[in-house]
């Protein structure tokens, strides 16, 4: 398993082939289905022919194209603002001395696991212009006429989502990168006169380039993907984006299923050039930061260290302890979103949920949905990263660009055609409505984040560690084993937690594959939603807060322990 081994007709060489070929079967099928789909074109049959009707339909409509328009502008919003700040965030809470560093971080990992449709509830008990506390407040200000912040404006919709997950997992992906730099570099930079803003500059951030651009790539993906909280915010001031609209179209009667595939096409047609630009980048330079001299150090912040350290504090708070509390007091609410009625206050939503059978059902899907699709993605995606960064396998070029295409293509239009592949494929139609297939699913929807996260940790790990190894007698496997596993570790358990988060709380890509058989809490929450009952969809997102945040805090002290400065 080295950089520099031939593959020809052997063990390695099999799996290679092996885990490129079922890559390429659960990505590129379902992603051919829909770019097919979105060039048919319905006649007496449903489909009579090919052409460029559904297009047509997609494009001519002036309200797609605003909606693709307001798409834009919202993503480049957010992560203009978002990622210079988790650059600043993550540069502090990795390099420097700040107290409490291991909690702060922590913190941004919860802002993350925070489910986004419930915690967007929050907010909205915050900031509705109507009845919202905040604003209320601020109204019997003397010098304060109306009230000041609308959640249901542009600004409401970019700040939901900087505050539910924009941040949080920026400043989550970018810590590792940070905390594993060789401290040689910097230190070689200072002692050669430069100050601490050119060595970050010159020598921190390029060498931080492909976590970097990963990062943002994934930002503006997750952005052209977004759906819940425009839909929610977007809708009571007509405000529509690119997956909004999407899923008018495949609501409407009869549903335009060609023309939502071709919007959808449309996500990955404009991607793909990114994802080659990007990786290009990355292939023309080194960007190992930890060899066999690795060496940590943090800069000390003197007497800035405890303001910096409140400040940092705040920050983290107002991602995750102000809308989770205010996510509590909705679900024992008598009426969400008055607080002046007699009695405001009860505990029936939480009695009348937890002793439904139905959410007890929808419990255990969602634990062995999101267990399994943990487990299964490490593998899967260790197995990718490795096969891409640290091998000459032919075939690997093209394995990195699949394993970016699960996220060119918004969720409910991934759904879509793995439906259309598993009702179509006779052998795999016995499996429809299945966990398997949710499992499927929800493995293929977390593939680009966890694929990158691993690559970025090996794009780290200087070959020399390997060759090392394998000079003193050791194998290809035994030097994986000893030396690349253990220092990986701490990531692969972030990789873990991420696709266990993401099964949990996943609506759009499995909305159309499961049943009530195998529905999880996600389903179970929107459906409470959209029948308005906000009391108990917000018990339903304290308990599956609860559940990812005690995983990710077992996963955060199991990677303490195998982290890489202990």
């Amino acid at each position: 398993m080295s950089a520099v081994q031939s593959h020809s007709f052997s063990l390695q060489g099999f799996v290679y082939w092996l885990v490129l070929g079922i890559v390429l079967f659960a990505v590129l099928y379902p992603a051919g289905v829909i770019i097919f789909s979105s060039f048919e074109t319905p006649g007496e049959k449903l489909v009579s022919g090919f052409g460029l009707q559904a297009w047509k339909i997609a494009f001519a409509d002036p309200a797609i194209l605003s909606a693709i328009w307001n798409t834009l502008t919202i993503t480049l919003a957010r992560q203009a603002i978002a990622l210079p700040i988790a650059i600043l965030l993550a540069w502090v809470i990795a390099r420097t001395d700040v107290p409490g560093a291991t909690t702060l971080e922590f913190l941004f990992w919860l802002g993350y696991f925070l489910p986004p449709l419930p915690v967007t509830m929050g907010w909205i008990l915050l900031l509705d212009p109507d009845y919202g506390v905040l604003n209320r407040w601020l109204t019997q200000l003397p010098f304060v006429t109306k009230a000041p912040f609308n959640i249901y404006s542009f600004w409401g919709i970019v700040w939901a989502h900087l505050t539910t997950s924009t941040i949080a997992v920026e400043v989550m992906l970018l810590t590792p990168a940070f905390r594993n730099m060789d401290a040689t570099l910097e230190e070689a930079s200072l002692v050669s006169g430069a100050g601490v803003v050119r060595t970050i500059t010159r020598i921190v951030v390029p060498l931080l380039t492909p976590i970097v651009g990963v990062v943002l790539l994934l930002g503006i993906v997750h952005s052209l993907q977004a759906f819940e909280l425009e839909l929610v915010l977007g809708f009571p001031f007509r405000f529509y984006v690119f997956s909004t609209q999407i899923h008018w179209l495949l609501n409407q009667q009869p549903p335009q299923f060609a023309a939502a595939t071709a919007l959808g096409s449309t996500i990955l047609f404009l991607m793909v050039p990114l994802i080659a630009l990007q990786r290009r980048t990355v292939a023309r330079r080194s960007f190992a930061t930890v060899g066999g001299r690795y060496k940590g150090h943090k800069l000390s912040l003197g007497n800035w260290r405890w303001p910096v350290s409140v400040v940092l504090l705040a920050i983290a708070l107002l991602i995750t302890l102000i809308p989770l509390l205010f996510l509590t007091l909705a679900s024992f609410m008598a009426r969400f979103g008055y607080f002046s009625v007699a009695k405001p206050w009860t505990a029936v939503h939480w009695s009348r949920v937890i002793e439904d059978s139905v959410f007890l059902d929808s419990l255990k899907n969602t634990l062995v949905l999101a267990g399994a699709t943990a487990l299964v993605s490490v593998v899967l995606f260790t197995l990718i990263a490795y096969i891409v960064i640290r091998t000459n396998f032919a075939g690997r070029a093209a394995l990195d660009l699949v394993s970016w295409l699960p996220s060119t293509l918004p969720g409910i239009i991934l759904g879509l055609g793995l439906l259309s592949v598993f009702l179509g494929t006779p052998f795999l139609r016995p499996l429809y409505g299945s966990m398997f297939l949710l499992i499927v699913a929800t493995v293929i929807s977390s593939m680009t984040l966890g694929v990158q996260v691993i690559k970025g940790a090996l794009t780290q790990l200087a070959v020399e560690l390997e060759e090392a190894a394998r000079v003193a007698g050791g194998s290809s496997w035994n030097s994986f084993r000893d030396i690349v596993l253990p220092l990986i570790t701490p990531t692969l358990l972030l990789v873990g937690t991420l696709s266990f988060i993401a099964a949990a709380r996943n609506v759009s890509t499995v909305a159309l594959i499961s049943t009530s058989r195998t529905r999880p809490l996600s389903l179970l929450q929107l459906d409470f939603l959209v029948e308005s009952r906000y009391e108990s969809a917000a018990v339903i997102g304290i308990i599956v807060v609860a559940l990812t945040a005690g995983v990710a805090l077992v996963s955060r002290l199991l990677g303490l322990r195998t982290g890489i400065e202990r």
